[in-house]
């Protein structure tokens, strides 16, 4: 199961999420944007339930995140072929 997830957080804490997140297992990249959210991470679990745990358990654990959007990715719809 893979999902990005979005995150804004207080200012000046957005270093200390950041660094956090690339700790927890499961997040494969984390990284700064500019805009409406401050941080964008990749997460790729085996199951609902540890992605689950992941957002409400470890990234609640970090504080300082503000609000996140969590986008899960589904990879059995199947791809267009627009060519």
């Amino acid at each position: 199961m893979r999902a990005y997830i979005l995150l804004t957080t207080e200012i000046g804490a957005e270093k200390h999420v950041l660094n956090s997140l690339r700790k927890i297992s499961g997040v494969q990249e984390a990284h700064s944007l500019w805009g409406v959210y401050n941080i964008i991470a990749n997460v790729q679990t085996q199951d609902t339930e540890t992605l689950k745990t992941i957002i409400t358990t470890y990234i609640d654990k970090i504080g300082k995140v503000n609000s996140k959007l969590t986008m899960i990715i589904d990879e059995k719809m199947p791809r267009l072929n627009l060519a």
